[in-house]
């Protein structure tokens, strides 16, 4: 019992604490009922690719110019590192400015009245400045990190509004973003960065006024993958994932009609969470089992206050996301500071809240509360990990399991009742540890091959 892994939660000021389970079991009663959660090997479902966020220009700033030498390394570390952090290894960046960005950006932009169909400006020098540097270190610290990325908006002079912000793409230039998007894959080839996957459009049905946006419906999106961006992939000779939609659970007619326009060339689906339930992922995946399932995109913030509810909403909905077929989990700026910025000029007020805070007045380093949240999935269960069937005798005892590559097992549990139960943890027929856990707390097991 000594050999498992164990960290636990229980409030603001008890985040992520390694227990041993001598310490855990403890303070288990011995009387009262247990709650039994239980775990079987031989029902598996999706392997993971990993946890992680984005490094946002925003975020990237901070990080890179910030912080000093010292802090950008411990945090680094900590972000990224399997044994010293929480290894992190799944980055989503913006191709080009998101709402999160200094300024508004494309890697070609024209003069107004200007165009540039054979993308003889086009130029990833931007993210050289803080970006990419901050990708390599990431790699080092974590070879398997994978890097999937989304543009907010195709270059302003290819939309109906010839601007970075609403409109659509214009049918003319279809090979022409098409194109973009490979030049933007093998520029990064060229600096030592593969792109493991991609979405044609952030939040196809969203289209804001105030940051770079960009309607696509669903049709539109079905024919610019299988005529132009699939095709331009095959003759470029890249194997980059080609995943639709990037948007939230309360649609998932678009995915699905996707998928019916353009079965071969699409990979997978990516999701968000701002509308919708989780169960949207199984749903689609049910009638496309051989379609990837990926969480892209959740952010916390101002609107869900601290401790309970922010801590436990990534906790609760990251275990269903984890449940509901996903390869991944994903959530949005790597880092803001103490504005919850910086922001587009003309944004406005941002509620959002990032994986740590960079105050740029103090230059002080916080780790929030979506730091520790993130920790309970991605310290114990490892890229190439295979979910588990795991069934708790109770609703309020979420779980999610797994079966890391070496042959140890991850099981990650949260209490969303409003009282402390007693949560027995079953292998094979036979108890691993028996535990009290407190309202609304999570804890993280990791059990090594050898139970």
């Amino acid at each position: 019992m000594s050999e498992l892994l164990i960290y636990q939660s229980k409030g603001e000021g008890e985040l992520f604490i390694q227990q041993s389970a001598v310490q855990l079991a403890s303070r288990s009663k011995p009387d009262g009922e247990k709650v039994t959660v239980t775990l079987d090997e031989k029902e598996t479902f999706q392997e993971i690719d990993g946890f992680g966020a984005s490094f946002t220009d925003s975020a990237a700033y901070l990080i890179h110019q910030i912080l000093d030498e010292g802090q950008q390394a411990e945090v680094m570390t900590r972000l990224f590192d399997p044994s010293e952090g929480i290894g992190l290894s799944v980055l989503r960046n913006p191709m080009g400015a998101s709402d999160y960005a200094r300024s508004i950006y494309s890697y070609n932009d024209r003069p107004e009245g200007e165009t540039d169909p054979e993308l003889e400006h086009f130029s990833i020098a931007h993210d050289e400045g803080d970006i990419i540097p901050l990708l390599h270190k990431a790699r080092k610290l974590n070879p398997e990190v994978k890097l999937f990325a989304s543009p907010w908006s195709a270059p302003a002079w290819m939309k109906t509004s010839g601007s970075m912000k609403t409109g659509e793409l214009k049918k003319e230039y279809y090979p022409a973003f098409a194109e973009y998007f490979a030049r933007y894959i093998q520029a990064y080839k060229d600096k030592g960065l593969d792109i493991y996957a991609v979405t044609p459009q952030n939040e196809p049905l969203y289209e804001p006024s105030h940051y770079p946006s960009m309607k696509m419906l669903a049709e539109a999106q079905a024919e610019f993958v299988r005529d132009h961006l699939k095709p331009a992939f095959v003759s470029h000779g890249l194997h980059t994932k080609i995943l639709c939609y990037d948007h939230n659970w309360d649609r998932p007619d678009y995915p699905t009609t996707v998928f019916e326009q353009a079965m071969e060339q699409v990979d997978g689906v990516a999701w968000h969470w701002y509308g919708g339930k989780p169960s949207a992922q199984s749903e689609v995946f049910e009638k496309f089992p051989g379609k990837e399932v990926h969480f892209t995109e959740g952010s916390g913030g101002e609107w869900i206050p601290p401790f309970e509810q922010a801590f436990s909403n990534v906790m609760r909905t990251g275990i269903e996301i984890l449940r509901n077929h996903s390869k991944s989990f994903i959530l949005w700026n790597m880092a803001l500071d103490e504005q919850n910025g910086p922001t587009v000029p003309g944004f406005g007020n941002s509620t959002c809240r990032g994986i740590v805070q960079v105050n740029q007045q103090t230059r002080e380093l916080v780790y929030t509360l979506d730091y520790y949240a993130l920790a309970h999935f991605s310290k114990i269960i490892r890229p190439g990990a295979l979910r588990i069937a795991s069934e708790s005798s109770e609703e309020a005892i979420r779980s999610v399991a797994f079966v890391n590559k070496d042959a140890s097992k991850a099981v990650v549990l949260f209490n969303d009742s409003e009282q402390e139960e007693t949560v027995s943890l079953k292998l094979k027929g036979d108890d691993v540890i028996a535990f009290p856990m407190p309202a609304k707390s999570a804890i993280s097991i990791q059990i090594p091959a050898s139970y």
